[in-house]
């Protein structure tokens, strides 16, 4: 049996099945489905809104728009309508991301909410190790140093932390997500934290590359495929489409589920695992790095 949907998956399947409604109810000027503009004449819902609900960012505050809705998409088996309202009910509670919402960049807390789901997960970072890689001392470190800059307080820290050590359960689960992660020889030579630090989260590194469903790659200082920002790809199976998440210059995160943008990072991340070192020379990589802190 599947696992149950976390808050954010179910907010993600109601959208997709409520698109899929949209776009199949054959009412259309030319019976190929309704725009969303179409489809919120007389609701209480905005066109915008419409938008956010399909794309698993919102649900219905309303349950009688949600029943409208589909009764213009022409749908009447009281069976699937029950569905899609639990499903709108289940997915408007709170869960554990709740607390750290307001921690978050926008766009960030659809995509943490799905880590949990995932199958598996690729990500790459030229300049700093990778958040579920990281050590406590390494996040908190990293953190203080953009404390006066962002203008973030003491608390936002901590609780920020916090939240990266809670992402990080997804690889010590009894079922954990498998991880390839391609890192910049820069994220391992950019001193965060001191010597010390940097010590712990090597052998952090060290450690959890030897797990099998783990997977540390390091790209050097040589010619080859690279990418100048950061991103992650995750597979969330066969019932949900993959997504990636790119961090933007203004502090805000994009993420997308169209095909043709996944597919394009998927290239990037096949052709910077060509150019990278071999899984097995990571450990070898580290302790030569931590000889020379």
């Amino acid at each position: 049996m599947a696992a149950k949907r976390g808050r954010t998956g179910q907010r993600l399947e109601l959208g997709l099945q409520l698109r899929q409604l949209r776009e199949s109810c054959g009412l259309g000027d030319r019976g190929g489905g309704l725009t969303r503009k179409q489809a919120v004449q007389g609701l209480r819902v905005s066109e915008a809104t419409l938008l956010r609900i399909e794309t698993g960012a919102l649900n219905f505050r309303n349950v009688g728009d949600l029943r409208k809705l589909l009764d213009k998409y022409g749908v009447n088996d009281e069976d699937v309508i029950e569905s899609l309202i639990n499903l709108n009910r289940e997915s408007g509670h709170q869960d554990w991301l709740t607390q750290f919402r307001g921690l978050m960049p926008t766009g960030m807390p659809s995509f943490v909410g799905l880590e949990p789901e995932a199958r598996s997960m690729r990500a790459y970072h030229p300049t700093l190790v990778y958040g579920l890689l990281q050590t406590q001392r390494y996040a908190h470190a990293l953190l203080e140093a953009h404390k006066p800059v962002e203008e973030h307080t003491s608390e936002f820290v901590r609780s920020s932390v916090e939240l990266r050590m809670k992402r990080q359960e997804v690889l010590t689960r009894e079922d954990p997500v498998k991880l390839r992660v391609i890192l910049g020889e820069a994220a391992l030579r950019y001193p965060v934290g001191g010597a010390e630090v940097m010590h712990e989260q090597f052998e952090k590194l060290v450690t959890m590359s030897s797990w099998d469903h783990v997977t540390v790659q390091v790209l050097p200082f040589r010619p080859g495929y690279r990418s100048a920002n950061d991103f992650a790809i995750l597979d969330l199976g066969d019932d949900l489409p993959p997504r990636v998440q790119i961090d933007s210059a203004w502090g805000a995160t994009h993420t997308s589920d169209k095909r043709r943008e996944v597919d394009r990072f998927v290239r990037r991340f096949d052709a910077m695992t060509a150019s990278a070192l071999p899984p097995e020379d990571t450990p070898g990589f580290l302790h030569r790095l931590e000889r020379e802190l």
